[in-house]
């Protein structure tokens, strides 16, 4: 890092801690008139009414992006918050598969399938398979469950440091 960062800059530090002229990116609110050069860089995109306070990103749980749109991607911009530290999936997110059916090889003691298992017959007249679906449900322990609609952890393997943004230093001159 050169010997005066540049105001806004965000930088790693492997302690709990700010230095002096950084601020950790807690999403803390500023005074605009305390920190004008700060604000003249960043503004509101993190935050605050604009009028007397901005707002410092807030990378606690987070991850940084860069802004813009990669090949194949969305579009990013500044500020933007998204991602989720657990998801639910829904039906039509998990892959194609299949699940067992429960039958019985014991001899059937009922015509009715509703609430029921495909069984052994005792009758050799007797039809073992339809030609088409007349609607009747299969008992619910006939086809192995899985999942239980819980959320999962969707994050990727992390470290914890502090990202602090540089409150003082070097105006940046923008090319």
């Amino acid at each position: 890092m050169a010997s005066q960062p540049y105001i806004g800059m965000i930088y790693s530090f492997g302690f709990n801690f700010a230095p002096r002229g950084w601020h950790l990116c807690d999403g803390s609110l500023l005074p605009i008139s305390q920190y004008t050069a700060l604000y003249a860089i960043i503004g509101t995109t993190y935050g605050g009414d604009g009028i007397s306070t901005f707002g410092l990103p807030d990378l606690r749980g987070r991850t940084l992006v860069h802004q813009g749109q990669g090949p194949g991607l969305g579009i990013r911009v500044m500020g933007q918050m998204a991602g989720a530290e657990t998801v639910t999936l829904a039906s039509t997110e998990i892959p194609a598969h299949s699940h067992l059916i429960a039958a019985s090889n014991a001899v059937g003691t009922t015509r009715a399938p509703s609430g029921a298992f495909p069984a052994a017959t005792s009758r050799a007249e007797a039809n073992d398979y339809a030609a088409a679906n007349d609607g009747s449900a299969l008992s619910a322990q006939s086809v192995g469950l899985t999942g239980g609609s819980q959320p999962h952890n969707n994050l990727p393997p992390y470290l914890v440091v502090n990202y602090c943004i540089a409150l003082e230093g070097v105006f940046p001159a923008r090319n």
